[in-house]
């Protein structure tokens, strides 16, 4: 590899660690602020996003001179689309991993113990999920993951990005070492969406879609305990298989589910779109 192309690497390494120690502050300042005023769930969804939002803003300044809309959230005749096809994907993805033990008698519902039911509630909390999955792919899907996309290679920039992902979740409630497997699939998988469909519409819908159908089934989610309806789903099989407290994303039935999922996005009648920064660093590289 020649003297350039080492440091053209370099300089995209030092751009991505520059953006996440960006959210990173962004996210311990604001965090700590919303929890006081707020609690934990605002202050981990919130702040994320607003974190992601800052991050993102001041390193496509600072580096492209470009705009945020430029990380995939352009809205084109293709974005409706993938955000609907994302949707439809991340609330299949809960039928799958829940109907099935439902019909089984493997889960059942049951009247939840507490969580507030109501249309201001079922707004608030869709509200959340929406803002909690956009600074989720902002964070790990955009600005970063895309510059290094012409650098790296498409598999050596979803893998560690994944990892991150996961490793983001390492110290939710409840999480177990099959939570953590999947976690990282579901960030491979909507890394895959992302280079798929050529904007961040697409990943943005299938996470919101997957949490939002969670919550309405009455499970949890990634450890997190929130309520769309006034019922909750119990398990009568082992959490190695349900994922237990951490929610499905905890459990094998996830993992084969995800695993579907990474084949059938490949078939998604998927508008396809041009992400910014990619192309702007595929002519720098090239």
């Amino acid at each position: 590899m020649s003297g350039p192309a080492i440091s053209s690497k370099l300089a995209v390494l030092l751009r991505v660690s520059l953006f996440l120690a960006f959210g990173y502050i962004s996210l311990q300042l604001l965090a700590s602020l919303l929890y006081e005023l707020f609690g934990l769930l605002v202050a981990s969804v919130i702040g994320v996003f607003a974190a992601a939002t800052i991050a993102t803003a001041l390193a496509i300044r600072i580096y492209e001179r470009g705009h945020l809309a430029d990380i995939g959230l352009r809205w084109t005749p293709g974005s409706g689309r993938n955000l609907i096809v994302g949707l439809l994907i991340g609330i299949g993805a809960t039928v799958l991993v829940l109907v099935p033990p439902l019909l089984s008698g493997a889960a059942y519902w049951k009247p939840a113990e507490s969580g507030a039911t109501g249309i201001a509630s079922f707004v608030f909390m869709t509200l959340i999920l929406l803002f909690g999955a956009a600074g989720e792919e902002m964070l790990f899907r955009g600005y970063g993951f895309q510059v290094m996309v012409p650098a790296f290679g498409e598999a050596a920039t979803v893998l560690p990005m994944a990892v991150l992902f996961a490793a983001a979740h390492a110290a939710n409630e409840s999480v177990s070492p099959v939570g953590l497997l999947n976690t990282f699939a579901w960030g491979a998988l909507l890394g895959a969406a992302l280079l798929r469909s050529g904007d961040l519409w697409l990943p943005i819908g299938i996470h919101f879609g997957w949490n939002w159908a969670l919550v309405v089934f009455g499970v949890n989610v990634s450890g997190f305990t929130m309520r769309l309806t006034g019922y909750a789903l119990e398990w009568r099989i082992s959490p190695l298989w349900s994922g237990g407290d951490y929610g499905p994303e905890g459990g094998l039935i996830c993992t084969v589910v995800v695993a579907l999922l990474g084949y059938l996005l490949g078939k998604a009648p998927v508008a396809r779109q041009e992400l910014v920064l990619t192309r702007t660093r595929e002519a720098e590289v090239s």
